[in-house]
């Protein structure tokens, strides 16, 4: 058996649909979800489907080695950051090198980087008027949204989308996608 470990900050519906997604695999299980938001949706949504969870400080996550220790003790083989928004730490990179996998609401390398999340990747892709956007599933590296890609799935950005349609969309192809290249990786550990 396989363990993955979910790193999310927000209302975890890419987490959830991973879950759920993986229950009742032979070969694959989630362990865990870690939020560096006490109140973060993605907790209760964990707690709803019994996957433990694990809420962590910056001064934690940064300038301790718990966060490691945590994801060992729990024998994770991979990481998948699901709306995590925080620079992966060093020390969690070394232990988990090419093993930690994030999804990106659009195709890199455009359009990624610090502050590139969410509605304001949305409104900088219809305000640079292009005709494509999708997602793009990469491994973390040191720098935000710039590991290699793994997997990209385009659409069309329609000539009347809005910030909501866009994002609307791009979520679609995120619950669709992130799972099955989740499960592709995991077949290659």
């Amino acid at each position: 058996m396989k363990n993955i470990a979910i790193f999310a900050s927000g209302n975890g519906t890419n987490a959830e649909r991973i879950v759920k997604y993986f229950i009742g695999n032979s070969r694959v299980d989630v362990v865990l979800i870690l939020s560096n938001m006490p109140n973060a949706g993605v907790l209760m949504r964990a707690k709803k489907l019994g996957i433990e969870t694990v809420v962590f400080n910056r001064n934690t996550f940064y300038n301790t080695n718990d966060v490691v220790e945590i994801l060992e003790n729990n024998n994770t083989d991979l990481i998948v950051l699901a709306g995590f928004l925080w620079l992966v730490p060093d020390n969690l990179l070394n232990n988990y090198r090419d093993r930690i996998l994030n999804i990106h609401p659009a195709l890199l390398p455009k359009y990624g980087g610090k502050g590139m999340f969410g509605h304001h990747v949305h409104e900088a892709v219809i305000g640079a008027g292009e005709k494509m956007s999708g997602i793009t599933i990469h491994y973390v590296n040191e720098k935000y949204d710039d590991g290699q890609i793994v997997f990209q799935k385009k659409l069309d950005v329609l000539p009347d989308d809005t910030l909501d349609s866009l994002a609307s969309r791009i979520h679609k192809l995120e619950y669709e996608f992130y799972p099955k290249v989740i499960e592709e990786v995991m077949a290659g550990l």
